[in-house]
């Protein structure tokens, strides 16, 4: 059977959850996954980046 709902939780956000990941710069990527800085701010990025060690998300 198909599945109806699957995705459309992207509609609601702007771009449909799609933009310029900060890490690595990669343009029109689904952008779902939240990584904290260590002074508290969060940044969402890709799914490639969601591992990405943290010297790397406190850079941007």
């Amino acid at each position: 059977m198909s599945k109806p709902k699957r995705g459309r939780s992207l509609w609601g956000l702007p771009s449909r959850g799609r933009g310029t990941c900060p890490i690595c710069n990669s343009t029109r990527i689904k952008l779902l996954y939240p990584r904290a800085k260590t002074n508290g701010t969060v940044v969402t990025v890709c799914k490639k980046c969601s591992k990405a060690e943290q010297n790397k998300v406190d850079a941007v």
